[in-house]
């Protein structure tokens, strides 16, 4: 049993890391997906390569200190920022890094996404903050990082990216097309001039809806969609694939 989880972790990160690619949320080597095992494994992408064209061969395992313990491929150097979260946030099970290009901008913009512009982000996301710069992969970024962890699911960091996490990779993943989607509506409202953003009262029942929503999530274990590119990897077959996921959870929700 054991084994199998196993197998069906890689073969999640190997199909979300396909989908951020063909997204254009990463480019080249860029990025880094990852979930949690056990109390004291994790599952990871490696450093240089593509998310596109992995392998569930690929995947590294490390211990919640960063240490190899399976795998031929040296560990991502921004291993220390999924450490954290995972460190402080015992909920979470699945992170995805990446670099989609609208909210991206918004970091490299020094703005975060706070704004309560549409009512299914505040359900889904609450807010979107922006952490200050921090150098990858050094103690600088996973500083800026902590004081945001306890309390939100997706982090613009300054000049550099974007980090969601959930209960599962989908969760995180889904979460990541998001934060763009939302970035692309708030460049469009600015560039318009005349963005109009929820009131207190809307905003708090919102936050009820959001708290309501969660914890009916919390008992609904996720499952990954299946697509095309997965069918045809030499990785992955019918029987590895599962049905879609809870429809509260589904990329049309944006939730």
């Amino acid at each position: 049993m054991a084994m199998a989880r196993d197998r069906k972790h890689r073969l999640a990160i190997v199909q979300y890391g396909r989908m951020l690619h063909e997204s254009g949320f990463v480019a080249a080597t860029d990025g880094n997906l990852s979930v949690r095992l056990d109390d004291k494994r994790l599952l990871v992408t490696p450093t240089c390569i593509s998310k596109g064209r992995m392998r569930s061969s690929d995947m590294v395992i490390v211990d919640m200190e960063g240490k190899r313990l399976a795998g031929k491929r040296r560990v991502s150097s921004e291993i220390g920022m999924h450490l954290l979260i995972y460190r402080l946030r015992p909920d979470v099970r699945g992170i995805v890094h990446a670099h989609p290009p609208t909210a991206t901008g918004f970091a490299a913009s020094g703005l975060d996404l706070n704004r309560p512009l549409v009512c299914e982000v505040v359900v889904g996301l609450g807010s979107i903050p922006l952490a200050r710069y921090g150098t990858p992969g050094t103690p600088e970024l996973t500083d800026a990082l902590e004081p945001l962890i306890p309390h939100h699911e997706a982090i613009l960091m300054a000049n550099h990216g974007v980090v969601t996490f959930g209960s599962s990779l989908e969760s995180a993943y889904m979460k990541m097309e998001t934060v763009e989607h939302f970035a692309k509506i708030a460049l469009v409202t600015h560039l318009l001039g005349n963005e109009q953003p929820l009131g207190e009262l809307e905003v708090q029942k919102l936050h009820e809806v959001r708290h309501r929503y969660k914890r009916g999530a919390a008992s609904i274990p996720p499952r990954r969609p299946a697509s095309s590119a997965d069918l045809n990897s030499p990785d992955l077959n019918s029987d590895d694939l599962e049905s879609n996921d809870d429809p509260r959870q589904t990329a049309g929700s944006r939730q």
